[in-house]
């Protein structure tokens, strides 16, 4: 009685790996997970980049801002009237 029980044991223990075994190799999860680690580190790497060009992009919304509100500044002769000849340009 005590040898089957192991015997059983023994090939459900088997029948798990075969299992698992073929799992690892239709789904390869080690190889997922490498490729997810490789990407995570090519973000991370390429953070200083955007994070660079988006600071770039800021300071040249405002830069291209300032050059607005100068050209309304100039070409108003009353800037507290909210510039009556550039409505009338428009």
């Amino acid at each position: 009685m005590f040898k089957t029980q192991i015997k059983i044991h023994f090939m459900r223990l088997r029948r798990f790996l075969n299992f698992s075994m073929r799992y690892f190799d239709r789904h390869k999860p080690l190889q997922t997970f490498q490729a997810s680690i490789i990407n995570t580190i090519k973000d991370i790497l390429g953070i200083y980049k955007k994070a660079k060009m988006a600071k770039f992009r800021v300071t040249y919304q405002q830069y291209q801002l300032n050059k607005m509100e100068k050209l309304i500044a100039q070409s108003n002769e009353h800037f507290f009237l909210k510039g009556q000849q550039l409505n009338e340009t428009r």
